[in-house]
């Protein structure tokens, strides 16, 4: 029997188990990892942990830089949906949070308003939305990819990404013996996950949507 742990890149899962007008919910992600679990424990494998790697909506109040006012971050859709999934995610089984930052650098274009062919463009308060970076998310999956490795906690490392920027941490869990899956919910992915994945775990995104 060997034991797994399953790290999930919040920013990706959310991505394909959810939209911006049907946002991926605590249950639906609970739904997925309890698939995935079916998969593994049906091969005599044991859970060890599930780490779920996000940040925590940013609160502040910030100025709207046309029409005056200010907008309330923590009031947003956005904001209030990670907060509802953070919180149930604190107390349900086997999950651990691992939290980055997110910050505020001043505003940018909505996508799609420079899509034109016009030489110039008319700006109004409606085509600025805040410019958010996320900070410490990555470094905490590498982090967590190397430590269960090197401690010898899982035999398996489950990673649910879609990011190439993970390849290194990939290869070390490999050399130190470790076997590494990947969840990739139908994703394209650029070669080299491909290639330093020991098995890809194939599942498609709109069985979690019903």
């Amino acid at each position: 029997m060997g034991k797994y742990a399953i790290l999930i890149d919040a920013g990706f899962v959310k991505q394909k188990l959810g939209s911006r007008s049907d946002p991926m919910t605590a249950d639906r992600l609970i739904a997925f990892v309890e698939a995935i679990r079916r998969r593994l424990d049906g091969k005599a494998n044991a859970l060890h942990r599930i780490y779920y790697y996000d940040a925590p909506p940013l609160e502040d109040e910030i100025e709207k830089p046309l029409n005056g006012g200010k907008m309330h971050l923590g009031q947003s859709w956005v904001a209030r949906t990670n907060k509802s999934i953070l919180e149930r995610l604190k107390r349900a089984p086997y999950f651990a949070l691992r939290l980055g930052e997110l910050s505020f650098n001043g505003w940018k274009l909505r996508h799609g308003v420079l899509s034109g062919n016009d030489d110039r463009v008319s700006i109004c308060a409606e085509n600025l939305v805040p410019a958010i970076q996320q900070k410490g998310v990555d470094m905490r999956i590498g982090m967590d990819i190397a430590s269960l490795t090197l401690k010898q906690h899982v035999d398996i490392i489950v990673l649910v990404t879609g990011d190439s920027d993970f390849v290194p941490a990939m290869k070390f869990a490999r050399r130190e013996g470790a076997q590494v899956y990947l969840v990739t919910l139908e994703h394209g992915l650029k070669p080299q996950l491909y290639e330093h994945a020991d098995e890809i775990l194939e599942f498609s995104p709109g069985e979690f949507r019903q």
